[in-house]
């Protein structure tokens, strides 16, 4: 064959993604569905930053949405692929703070913003090459010329347009709000943000007292696992209804209020069950009062610190409040309150008049999670390493009850993987809760793949958002157009370039803060003044979110066609979207429009390391992506990814062996059968007729595999289809790969003699209605696996493609030209056809189902064999099947056009299929309950059912099946849904072996009896393989004609006495050329290859031989030198040679003086007699 035996997938595809690049392949696919006018699919593409290297988690979401994309191009859709790049925000700010040394927002504003600003710019894109090159090389096509960056001035106008439009419907507002507080990166975090990153930490945990003002020998008791928040408490919370104790600890004499629910904080060994008795309590404490919450609210204590003591505010402060959502569940059920760090404290202080709005908080806390001078003992120290020093100063006071560690799962910063802290921060904020209703609907009308994702995960995240603080206290991203007075009595929110310039005079091409904060406008209610920018940024979600309208800027370019194309057909990403991307494109959609932003959805799960643990650099626990990509091949590790539970939002751990397997089991075998077609294609056409495909052909075969691989093609064309209009990329994949090993495994290796020409009465029409079945099926499986394995198949292609009569079109850019339809020939790329239609008229489930039971024959009885070590080259007398309620259809297949391929594919004699009558001989059908079910039906009832039901005979047990009801214990038991059936083999005889089926529904049994004939056959089939294997080292194609000779030890003919007894067999295998004994081999004869062997047992040495003429004994020592020197393949039969030896002129006669070969001398010699 033109194709080279082993293929190096990894390079092949490095060519054709040259080629793509040279010709430009994208683009031409992309062109040509624009000119035939192809209706627009919608895709939208999450921005990724570029300020590190693709990963795993990149390359699958890249993949599913190549696949996804591409199938719809081949579906006859319109597919925009634009690439796009989220540069701002918390990712780039924290790079460029640990390369700068930045710990504190003052040292920006000393550099300068547009300084500062300068510097992230030039790292947002670093990458984008790489990535470029990544993407590109994994097959995933995406206009990388055309991208759309979130820091180009059309994107962030249309941002600002979206802001304006939510605060036009009065959906903005600026509070005051506890909220989630990165320290690393001096920023609110919103809620959503909060949730991606827990880890489980250690804390300290103190229980601390708070004396009462009018009796401080009494002191409530509260517990805290934040000890850094204490010189910030300003009340303490109880619950309402509980109920409370007063009690004197027998030890101390100390008196403490605390919830009578958890006295076990104080006093731990009332948890232990065993040892805890209530007459005990005596010995720990006594009770001296008792009360509920309500009883306490108003009653004022000492504050543990006087830092806020003194405040004009502290009137309010330092006595007890009540709200519900103190619990008993742990800690003292008095929780202490430090509204600036706590949501709940802040609501609750707010609430009972504690704090008012608008008015400043006890907050020592800078924006880096650093004490101010406020709390001088702890000053410029962060809050996580004070608590010691705090606990110290609370235990010198007297004040420290108990102190502890406590194991608990915490929420970390996403970005700078650094403890978040709740902090009250002023924000800009973005109603959610108002039209959360809305959102909840509109995520209703859509469509997510796994369902339950959208159902649980995201549905429950959804129902209980919060409003969505947008805003940061950041420097580079898009600047928030809300122009003030500094009282902020009067607000301008701008939601465009040119109103920006209508207002303050002044006309920008760039929003970045360095720009934009420089501008003023004119006061409209106080002449004179004028109103400046506010502080902030939007958070970069608030980007992404804005992405479907602000990649086209929207709705100042491109109106019509973003319209048309709203909601997205598709989107894809990771499972960490559901509180990121997707909610935020959720939304806005539903503030903009009300409607969602997407229709289809494809959620994937993580990829982690093989380890289970998720992917980190620094552990270096994953191989490169790029190194597995050019080992193996993108093919390879797309096949992989998406063929694994990733796809249904689950998690896989990344295993290279895994990649490796996808190479080995599906495209190592489907090339080898893709190189196996061609080399028969050319074996056919040497005889002057060129390979025409023709579907007419492959339409009137009745050869029953070739009807049953073309139904599984068809059927394979229509479950796809199907499937993929569903988006469940986890149903289709094992589709795919399970019929590439039924065409490889099943079709190719059960004909592959007839592909070869060497089997039946007219040999080459057979091999060529094999050829064309072959051929249309590997054609519609190419097509139909582009989108998924875009490289192997346009591989494929370009060699199927040239026998279609339309190749010859592909000239002057024909390849590159419409019409495609019905051009895989013309067309130059796989992906410019569109996908195969299935054929209504050669679907055929009775075909399906009797090669289904065909191969489960040939499996059982191969598991036979190996349970009596019986090798396939040996020969059973019988196979024997036994199957449970079989359609005709299925009798009719293998016992009829199928059942040679049985005998051939066990190696057998004679194959018969048991009638029912006499099923009762060959196997016993039992029968056992299904606990599951019946468990529950019959009760105590159930072991004696049991033994009734496993004790029917055989012929009970059919009469049962066969009524479909039993009566047991009284009960009727549904025979068809409540009990299992199974045949087991039972008939007696040392000489039978037997394999049921795991589902007990066929039984395949085989006569292992040994006798002269069956030895000597297996000795031959073994021959036959050596020979083979040496004609494979040799390198030889299946054209090359050899002779065949072998060499055994001295006294021993078991070899030859094998060949003796099946010469028929080898005749039809060697063309004629039957294995001789070594000394009929002419003394010329050249060895190709030989080698030393075992058949039987005995030590044999097979060479195979070039051609040669043999010549009869006492010829002439010139003249037989003479036929040495001439090829047999130019001598025809009866010829006469004519030479001239030393003047004397010589004639010899062929099958007189010689012969073609040396198998046609011995035959007509007689030299053996069994030839």
């Amino acid at each position: 064959s033109s194709l080279p035996p082993a293929l190096d997938f990894a390079k092949a595809e490095a060519e054709i993604c040259a080629k793509w690049a040279e010709e430009g392949t994208f683009k031409t696919q992309d062109k040509l569905g624009k000119e035939r006018g192809d209706e627009e699919f919608t895709f939208y593409d999450g921005p990724p930053f570029a300020t590190g290297l693709p990963h795993y988690g990149h390359i699958l979401a890249g993949t599913i949405k190549d696949v996804v994309t591409r199938y719809a191009v081949m579906s006859g859709k319109h597919v925009e692929r634009r690439a796009g790049w989220d540069c701002h925000g918390l990712p780039v700010e924290y790079e460029i703070d640990q390369k700068l040394n930045i710990t504190h927002r003052d040292q920006v504003l000393e550099m300068g913003i547009d300084k500062y600003n300068e510097t992230c710019r030039s790292i947002v894109t670093r990458y984008t090459k790489e990535w470029e090159s990544t993407i590109t090389r994994l097959g995933r096509w995406i206009d990388f010329e055309n991208d759309y960056k979130t820091m180009d001035a059309t994107f962030m106008e249309t941002v600002w347009w979206v802001f304006r439009q939510l605060f036009d419907k009065n959906l903005v507002y600026q509070g005051y709000k506890v909220m989630p507080f990165s320290m690393a990166c001096a920023t609110p975090l919103s809620n959503f943000e909060a949730g991606l990153n827990y880890k489980d930490v250690r804390d300290p945990a103190v229980v601390v007292n708070f004396p009462l003002k009018d009796d401080e020998d009494v002191a409530f008791v509260a517990w805290t696992t934040t000890p850094w928040t204490l010189p910030s408490n300003i009340a303490l919370c109880v619950h309402p209804t509980m109920e409370y104790v007063k009690i004197q600890d027998t030890k101390t004499g100390n008196k403490y209020i605390l919830s009578k629910g958890r006295l076990p904080q104080l006093y731990p060994i009332m948890n232990n069950k065993k040892k805890w008795k209530p007459d005990k309590a005596a010995e720990h404490f006594e009770v001296l009062e008792k009360y509920v919450g309500t009883d306490l609210v108003g009653k004022k204590y000492k504050p543990i610190f006087d830092f806020f003591a003194d405040t004009p505010a502290s009137g309010e402060y330092f006595r007890v409040l009540s709200d519900n959502y103190v619990t008993d569940d742990a800690g003292t059920g008095i929780v202490h309150q430090a509204p600036a760090f706590g949501e709940d404290d802040y609501r609750v202080c707010l609430a009972h008049g504690v704090i008012y709005k608008g008015q400043d908080l006890p907050c020592p806390v800078d924006d880096n999670g650093v004490f101010t001078k406020e709390v001088p003992p702890v000053k410029g120290m962060n809050v996580k390493d004070a608590d010691d020093i705090l606990i110290k100063l609370i235990k010198e006071s007297g004040r420290l009850v108990q102190k502890d560690n406590l194991d608990h799962s915490y929420p970390f910063c996403w970005r700078s993987d650094t403890p978040l802290i709740y902090k009250a921060v002023p924000s800009w904020f973005i109603k959610v809760e108002e039209i959360r209703e809305k959102i909840v609907a509109n995520n209703n009308k859509t469509y997510w793949v796994p369902n339950q994702v959208k159902e649980g995960r995201f549905h429950n995240w959804l129902v209980d958002a919060r409003d969505w603080a947008v805003s940061r206290n950041r420097f580079w991203g898009t600047p928030i157009p809300i122009w003030a007075s500094e009282d902020m009595s009067e607000v301008v929110c701008i939601g465009s370039i040119d109103e920006l310039a209508e207002l303050s005079g002044v006309r920008v091409d760039d929003l970045h803060r360095e720009t934009v904060d420089k501008i003023e406008i004119p006061s409209k209610k106080n002449p004179g003044t004028v109103l400046r920018r506010v502080d902030e940024v939007f958070d970069c979600w608030f980007e992404s979110g804005s992405m479907p309208y602000a990649q086209q800027h929207y709705p100042f370019e491109n109106k019509e066609r973003f319209e048309k194309g709203f909601p997205a057909d598709f989107i894809a990403e990771g499972l960490d979207q559901t509180r990121g991307w997707f909610y935020t494109l959720m939304v806005l959609a539903t503030a903009l429009f009300d409607e969602p932003a997407f229709k289809n959805l494809i959620v994937n799960g993580l990829v982690l390391a093989g380890d289970g643990k998720k992917m980190s650099k620094r552990l270096k626990n994953y191989p490169d992506p790029n190194l597995v990509i050019s080992k193996y091949g993108a093919d390879a590790l797309r096949l992989y990814l998406i063929n694994s539970p990733v796809v249904r939002a689950e998690s896989l751990k990344f295993q290279e062996s895994g990649v490796l397997g996808v190479v080995k089991e599906v495209f190592l075998p489907l090339y080898n059968a893709f190189r196996f077609f061609l080399q028969n294609v050319e074996r056919w056409e040497e005889k002057g007729v060129k390979f025409l495909p023709s579907v007419d052909k492959v339409k009137a075969t009745t050869n029953p595999t070739d009807v049953w691989i073309s139904a599984a093609a068809q059927g394979l064309i229509k479950y796809v289809k199907e499937e993929m209009a569903a988006y469940r990329l986890y149903t289709v994949m094992p589709a795919l790969v399970k019929f590439v090993t039924q065409l490889t495994n099943w079709y190719v290796r059960l004909n592959r003699d007839r592909l070869k020409g060497l089997e039946g009465e007219d040999a080459e029409a057979e091999a060529e209605t094999g050829l064309q079945v072959l051929y249309d099926v590997l054609l519609d499986v190419t097509m139909l696996m582009a989108p998924f394995t875009p490289f192997i198949t346009e591989y494929f292609y370009q060699e199927l493609r040239k026998m279609q009569p339309s190749y010859k079109e592909r000239e002057n850019d024909g390849g590159s030209s419409n019409p495609v339809n019905g051009g895989a020939g013309k067309s130059d790329s796989v992906h410019f056809l569109p996908l195969p239609a299935y054929d209504e008229s050669r679907l055929n489930e009775d075909a399906v189902k009797a090669m289904e039971a065909l191969q489960a024959i040939v499996e059982l009885g191969r598991n036979a064999r190996e349970k009596r070590n019986i090798s396939l080259r040996t020969p059973l007398k019988s196979v024997v099947v036994v199957l449970r309620n079989p359609s005709q259809v299925v009798i009719d297949g293998v016992t009829g056009p199928l059942k040679t391929y049985i005998l051939s594919e066990l190696n057998a004699w004679d194959f018969q299929v048991v009638s029912k009558e006499n099923e009762h001989e060959w196997v016993k059908l039992s029968l056992t309950p299904d606990f599951k079910i019946l468990g529950k039906k019959l009760g105590k009832n159930m072991k004696a059912a049991k033994a009734t039901i496993t004790g029917l005979t055989h012929d009970e047990a059919v009469a049962a099946l066969e009524k479909g009801s039993l009566e047991v214990e009284g009960v009727a038991i549904d025979t068809k849904s409540e009990v299992v059936a199974k045949l087991s083999f039972s008939k007696e005889g040392e000489h039978w072996e037997a394999t049921p089926s795991q589902e007990g529904d066929i039984v395949v049994a085989i006569d292992c009896t040994q006798d002269e004939a069956i030895l000597t056959a297996g000795k031959s089939r073994e021959l036959i393989n050596h020979v083979q294997q040496l004609r494979k080292a040799a390198g030889l194609d299946l054209k090359d004609v050899v002779e065949v000779f072998f060499e055994e030890e001295e006294g021993i003919t078991s070899t030859e006495d094998a060949v003796a007894m099946n010469v028929s067999l080898f005749e039809t295998k060697f063309k004629g050329n039957v294995p001789l004994p070594k000394k009929f081999a002419p003394s010329w004869s050249v060895p190709l290859r030989s080698d030393n062997v075992e058949v039987g047992g005995s030590k044999v040495i097979v060479s195979i031989c070039r051609p040669a003429l043999a010549v009869k004994d006492g010829l002439n020592g010139s003249v037989g030198m003479f036929l040495s020197t001439v090829d047999p393949a130019s001598v025809e039969a009866g010829a006469t040679l004519s030479c001239t030896v030393d003047g004397t002129s010589c004639t010899a006669k062929e099958g007189e003086d010689f012969w073609v070969s040396s198998a046609a001398m011995v035959k007509d010699t007689k030299k053996v007699s069994w030839l």
